[in-house]
């Protein structure tokens, strides 16, 4: 591995920003300091101009390895992830079979350590009769325990009371949900095939994934997680209802009971389906403008504490069906930077807060072991942005194995051009070095 030094870098890090030289040696981070000699490191980069900061740790990701792989892969979405300055993620476990045994759980670490050219970390799964599995995790090893606590596939769905009582009181690893109501959901969706029959028009689908259901939802996991002390973490809030459950009267270490925006429900709104279609039917729905607004005010203002993706692709043959076959979910996680970079160029957020939501505050809520922030003695997970070098999204510069994004057409302001991971540069100006792999990522627990 070569020792790497960057020079004059915009250091966006611990709130401040800040210009400074960084040398890489053995994968971690071993000098933060003005003028370090050009011959401390076999590689230099100048990086005059340009912001590093931390590589993005996206907490939710489908990979869709195994059994999905027609829609893409760890290889795959890991390399698109690597380009778009995320340098750790981790997976959920509804694949083919799913994640909730050990044994499944371990494969998936294997499978990574063999072609992930990021960090990684998978979910254990939950089902109705699988704690016994789910206690056997070594939080060591394993960034956490998903459970659907709304529609999901094959047997993921947990919604027997006794269940998620064992879970929540048993379970002493962060807990991370998926919250709409199952039953309040499928009665909308009764009463708009009487309607429309199978011909529903998409932009129908936040009246039946409602609001009202993601709340029903939430508010019971928030009443789960007080009753026993669980350490909660609600995923991809996508309404300004939900806002109301979460507090930011006392510092991110100390939250028994965390959320997560995801990039798509603050860029998209109802008014999108117009254009975009199924390309934007995720669930929860992308809602009202007013709640993405919402949302991106509580990241802002702390009561929402991460930024990620909910990255889960599907083929264009896939999604361009009716909205009753169409399946929910989109590729995310190469723009998810350039998202919120855009935002930036608009005044909405600061980078200082960009990178405290999705580089700082994983790291912290999931107890990830020396990564998440630019210090000394940590991974050397690194990203280089170049905030003057706008780049269009199209379909030669797309990644995923799915070939398209529902960003194609918008021109972002902000480029990446370089990315470190674990003290190997991953990818540099397009193209890739991929002769060392991720890491597994580590909690310190």
């Amino acid at each position: 591995m070569l020792s790497i030094l960057i020079k004059n870098a915009n250091l966006v890090n611990e709130g401040q920003v800040k210009k400074t030289d960084v040398l890489v040696r053995d994968g971690f981070i071993s000098q933060i300091a003005e003028n370090i000699p050009e011959e401390s490191a076999e590689k230099v980069i100048d990086a005059t101009g340009k912001y590093l900061m931390p590589g993005i740790i996206d907490d939710q990701v489908h990979f869709r390895e195994p059994g999905l792989t027609h829609k893409g892969e760890i290889y795959t979405e890991a390399k698109a992830a690597v380009a778009g300055g995320v340098t750790s993620f981790m997976e959920m476990p509804n694949t083919k079979p799913p994640a909730i045994t050990v044994e499944a759980l371990e494969a998936k670490y294997s499978r990574a350590s063999e072609v992930s050219l990021a960090n990684y970390s998978f979910f254990m799964g939950t089902t109705n009769d699988n704690l016994d599995e789910v206690l056997k995790v070594d939080p060591k090893k394993v960034c956490g325990v998903k459970m659907f606590m709304g529609s999901s596939t094959g047997n993921m769905l947990v919604d027997d009371e006794e269940t998620l009582n064992n879970v929540f009181s048993n379970v002493n690893m962060l807990i991370a949900t998926h919250c709409e109501d199952d039953g309040m959901i499928a009665e909308n969706l009764a009463k708009y095939k009487e309607k429309y029959g199978d011909d529903i028009p998409v932009k129908c689908h936040p009246e039946i994934r409602s609001a009202e259901a993601c709340y029903a939802s939430s508010s019971k996991a928030v009443r789960l997680a007080k009753k026993h002390n669980a350490r909660l973490h609600i995923l991809h809030i996508s309404t300004e209802k939900e806002l109301e459950l979460f507090d930011n009267s006392i510092p991110l270490e100390e939250k028994r009971i965390t959320s997560e925006a995801c990039v798509h429900h603050m860029w998209f709104s109802k008014e999108d389906y117009d254009t975009k279609g199924t390309h934007i039917k995720w669930n929860p729905a992308v809602k009202e403008k007013s709640d993405g607004e919402a949302i991106l005010q509580a990241v802002l203002d702390d009561r929402i504490d991460v930024i990620a993706t909910d990255h889960a692709p599907h083929t264009l043959e896939e999604k361009d069906n009716p909205y009753t076959t169409a399946p929910s979910g989109g590729p995310l996680v190469q723009h998810s930077l350039q998202v919120m970079l855009d935002f930036h160029k608009q005044g909405k957020i600061s980078f200082e807060k960009i990178v405290e939501k999705m580089c700082h505050n994983p790291a912290i809520m999931f107890e990830v072991e020396k990564r998440g922030f630019v210090r000394e003695g940590y991974w050397a997970d690194l990203v280089l942005v170049d905030l003057d070098q706008p780049q269009t999204v199209e379909k030669s510069n797309i990644l995923y194995k799915c070939e398209w994004s529902p960003f194609e057409g918008h021109t972002f302001p902000a480029t990446i051009t370089h990315t470190v991971v674990s003290g190997h540069l991953a990818y540099e100006d397009g193209k890739f070095d991929e002769s060392i792999k991720g890491k597994r990522l580590t909690f310190d627990r």
